[in-house]
């Protein structure tokens, strides 16, 4: 538990303490968003908090992370470096989407084969439990790279990311402490304190943004996190108080915004004979937006939202996998079904 809160406190320190450099030069240099017809925000504003985001969470994991335990750590550090690159290569000079999907496949690549950060089985899921060895490793990787896309995706709203990020983070942390799994443990909880320093300077007025870099990373870390709890969750012996029944639909709670509303954009666009990766104003924290809330107001609704998603399939874990995924997914319709009419009907009049 300590080395998980040092990890917390030197990676809030360190990113608190590098954001304010970072939009120095970020304006001395003119490394800005600038504002187009998407975006949420109206004047120019630096990109790269993603920068110290990674810097902080690094050095909490590096710094606390138990030396016995650091083996699989390592390859770990070495796909969010890859992710770390891509991201900055992408906020400086923006990357093409094939370009950008290839160094992530490579990033999961190394995730699954160096530290068994893998799906091998769907726990009864449609009624399927384990998979063969091909079909896992695809959907592995298919997985950890939708993940972090989903995490870039959302990043549309001040905060928005950053939230959703720190609310999967210290809920995967706290089971991994419970479960003694310190090096897990330490990874989230050092992400989580890079962001909440991250947070106290994107709330409105947002002074720096995390780009790709930033999201990215909260993405490949959470998938780490998700998959990691799916596997160690599943080997735990039943009587274990802390073995839930459907761990695969609770990881999927604690990633609800970001999974969803990226499959639920990505669909529509398929639909509409779009590229999935056609921007457009098509989010669910667009629609909030488009209702008259504001940046703060849209992401407390989203990430209340989403604890409950979490706290409530936590609390039903006994309905197994199947019944929960159609729970949060029938829920999770209804409700953007609901934000878009009122979004409708507020620009109607």
């Amino acid at each position: 538990m300590l080395a998980s809160c040092f990890g917390f406190v030197t990676a809030f320190v360190l990113a608190y303490l590098a954001i304010p450099v970072i939009i120095r030069v970020s304006r001395q240099k003119k490394l800005y968003d600038r504002p187009n017809e998407r975006s949420a925000h109206d004047e120019p504003t630096p990109s790269l908090g993603g920068i110290a985001i990674f810097a902080g969470a690094i050095c909490g994991i590096v710094l606390w992370a138990p030396a016995r335990t650091f083996g699989d750590l390592q390859y770990i550090l070495a796909a969010l470096l890859i992710i770390f690159l891509l991201g900055v290569r992408d906020d400086l000079i923006a990357l093409s989407p094939m370009k950008k999907l290839l160094g992530q496949v490579l990033a999961a690549i190394v995730l699954i084969y160096q530290t068994q950060v893998k799906i091998t089985t769907l726990e009864g899921v449609a009624g399927v439990q384990n998979i063969p060895e091909p079909a896992a490793l695809a959907l592995s990787v298919v997985a950890i790279v939708g993940i972090v896309n989903a995490f870039n995706l959302i990043d549309g709203i001040n905060g928005l990311a950053g939230s959703a990020g720190l609310l999967a983070c210290v809920f995967f942390g706290c089971w991994f402490v419970l479960a003694e799994h310190v090096e897990y443990a330490v990874l989230a909880f050092s992400l989580a304190g890079a962001l909440a320093a991250f947070l106290r300077y994107n709330f409105a007025p947002a002074r720096i943004f995390m780009g790709d870099t930033g999201a990215m990373l909260i993405g490949a870390v959470c998938a780490v996190l998700a998959l990691k709890f799916i596997e160690t969750n599943r080997s735990m012996p039943t009587h274990e108080v802390l073995r839930f029944e459907a761990g695969p639909a609770i990881a999927v709670a604690a990633l609800i915004l970001p999974l969803f509303d990226t499959l639920r954009v990505i669909t529509l666009r398929l639909l509409q004979g779009k590229s999935p990766f056609h921007p457009d104003r098509s989010h669910i924290h667009h629609f909030m937006l488009d209702a008259g809330l504001t940046h703060i107001q849209a992401t407390s609704v989203l990430v209340v939202v989403s604890a409950g998603f979490l706290t409530a399939t936590v609390l039903l874990h006994t309905w197994g996998n199947t019944w929960l995924l159609v729970f949060e997914i029938t829920a999770a319709l209804l409700l953007s079904y609901w934000l878009r009419r009122k979004a409708r009907n507020r620009a109607s009049r």
